[in-house]
């Protein structure tokens, strides 16, 4: 394999630290509805994309079947679902909180392999599943403490997290006929509608909106979006995708920072304590799992 043309670690500190922006920048467009957020995030990303999958993909929208097609609407809606709930998150819990339950997606996912797949456990991914799992209850009882509010915001974030790992789990076997620009931009087509959709239901306004709003729906299309995932898509290239994980687990940490510096919030003993005991246990349950990956690995290549 030739030499990356750029330093694959690098671009996945610098993936971390573009994915970190994305709940600063919801934070600092109050007033506009999540899902309006979520809307023209997806929604400029669309437009973003659509002149390379028009140049270079559109053949391939030929060749998708019927079952890819559905799963691909089903990954669309789940995404849309995700942003609304997370980002709802983010107007009643902190950066910290919020961004620390969604990012425990990787073990409801491992879960949903297991009810849907059949994928066996082992006794570290239990053990690591139940340290995360603990760290977040920390996290959801100091929440409590500052107020119901804040709960309910712990509670819509690790919604969030259950509904990225179905739009995960729609995708995961299209992603093997589909390039990544053309499931994407589908999954994120669909996701706009749906949103449309949404906000329409709730009356939710969709111009009126201050200047500094549009260029932060704008930079959530670009930064967190294309600069955060497609880093992280490149570098499969070069790096497991268990070393990537362990990357994206310290966007907490990053969007901790941000929201220290940019919003002045600051964590609470609880919010600290759980949060490094989640994103320990996140570490522990990618190790444990990447290495039960390898061993099949290599079983499947003695056959």
């Amino acid at each position: 394999m030739r030499l990356p043309p750029f330093n694959p670690y690098a671009a996945v500190i610098i993936g971390v630290i573009a994915v970190s922006t994305s709940a600063i920048l919801v934070k600092l467009a109050p007033g506009a509805p999540s899902a309006i957020i979520a809307n023209y995030r997806l929604l400029f990303a669309v437009l973003i994309m659509l002149p390379i999958v028009l140049l270079k993909y559109r053949h391939e929208f030929r060749f998708i079947s019927k079952k890819n097609w559905i799963l691909s609407i089903l990954a669309g809606v789940f995404l849309a679902l995700h942003f609304i709930l997370w980002f709802e998150s983010l107007n009643y819990t902190s950066v910290a909180s919020s961004v620390v339950l969604v990012t425990m997606q990787p073990i409801f996912a491992f879960i949903g392999t297991y009810l849907f797949f059949q994928e066996k456990f082992s006794y570290g991914t239990i053990i690591s599943m139940l340290i995360a799992l603990f760290g977040s209850l920390i996290i959801g009882v100091g929440d409590f403490q500052l107020g119901g509010m804040a709960l309910f915001g712990d509670i819509l974030a690790l919604l969030g997290a259950i509904a990225v790992t179905f739009y995960f789990l729609s995708g995961q076997s299209v992603r093997k006929h589909l390039s990544l620009m053309t499931y994407t931009f589908i999954v994120y087509g669909v996701s706009s509608i749906t949103l449309i959709i949404y906000n329409l239901v709730l009356k939710n306004p969709f111009f009126g909106y201050p200047a500094d709003h549009w260029w932060i729906f704008l930079a959530l299309a670009i930064v967190p979006t294309f600069l955060g995932h497609t880093l992280f898509n490149w570098s499969l290239k070069w790096l497991s995708a268990s070393t990537i994980s362990m990357g994206i687990v310290f966007e907490p940490i990053g969007a901790s920072i941000l929201a220290y510096f940019i919003l002045g919030e600051s964590l609470t003993w609880s919010q600290l304590l759980g949060g490094t005991i989640v994103i320990f246990g996140l570490f522990l349950f990618i190790m444990s799992t990447s290495r039960k990956s390898k061993v099949t690995i290599s079983r499947k290549n003695l056959k």
